[in-house]
C-alpha cells in the first residue's frame, strides 16, 4: 500500500488490490518487507506502463526504506549511506550455492543491534577499499576479511546464531556470515 501511496502522489495510477504469500520468516535479516515493498513499484510501474527507469524506481524505493532500493537492481551492489546509495557490481558467484538457515523462535531486534553495534577495523590490506576487496579477493578468502560487524553483538546473545555460522563451515562452507542484523545466516558452498 505504501508503494501504491508513493506513486499516486507522482502519477494517476488507479487502486489496485495486490495478495502477498510471504515465503520468508519475518525479522530473519533477509529484507522481505524491502524486497515486497520494491518489488511492488516494479509490478506498478509494469501494470501502468509508467515508464520508470531503474534508477527512478530506486529513488522511490529509498524513500519506502533503507534497503528497499537495492532490491530494485535484484543483483550484487555496493551500498553506501543508509544502503539507498548502490553500485551494481559484478561478483563471481555462479561457482557456488547458497544456503540459508534461519533459527526457530529467535528474532533479533534491529533496534537493539544497532544499538549495540561495535564497528570492528577492517581486517583488509591497507589501502584497499572495501569495494575492491570484495571485487579482487577470491570469495574463499573473505572468510577473514568481510564481516558483518552485527555478529560481535549479536551472537553472545544468541549463540544459537553463531552456532548455524559454524555448523556451515564444519559443512564445507568457503564463506558464511549472519545476514543484516539477524537472525538468518547464509553460507556459500562450492557447486
Amino acid at each position: 500500500a505504501d508503494a501504491w501511496r508513493l506513486l499516486r502522489e507522482d502519477f494517476d495510477i488507479d487502486s489496485v488490490h495486490i495478495s502477498l504469500e510471504k515465503c520468508s520468516p519475518v525479522g530473519a535479516g533477509l529484507g522481505g518487507g524491502s524486497a515486497d515493498a520494491a518489488f511492488t513499484l516494479i509490478g506498478l510501474n509494469d501494470i501502468f506502463s509508467l515508464g520508470l527507469s531503474l534508477e527512478q524506481m530506486a529513488d522511490y524505493a529509498s524513500r519506502l526504506g533503507s534497503d528497499c532500493a537495492f532490491f530494485i537492481y535484484n543483483k550484487p551492489c555496493f551500498a553506501r549511506g543508509r544502503g539507498e546509495i548502490l553500485e551494481p557490481i559484478e561478483l563471481p558467484l555462479d561457482a557456488y550455492r547458497f544456503e540459508v538457515l534461519v533459527p526457530q523462535g529467535v528474532r533479533v531486534s534491529t533496534k537493539e543491534a544497532y544499538a549495540d553495534l561495535v564497528r570492528r577495523p577492517q581486517q583488509k590490506p591497507d589501502d584497499m577499499s572495501l569495494k575492491e576487496l570484495l571485487l579482487q579477493t577470491p570469495v574463499e578468502r573473505w572468510r577473514n576479511l568481510i564481516v558483518n560487524d552485527f555478529e560481535a553483538s549479536v551472537f553472545p546473545k544468541y549463540p544459537e546464531i553463531k552456532s548455524l555460522k559454524d555448523d556451515f563451515y564444519a559443512r564445507g562452507a568457503v564463506y558464511a556470515s549472519m545476514s543484516g542484523s539477524g537472525s538468518a545466516v547464509f553460507g556459500m558452498f562450492p557447486k
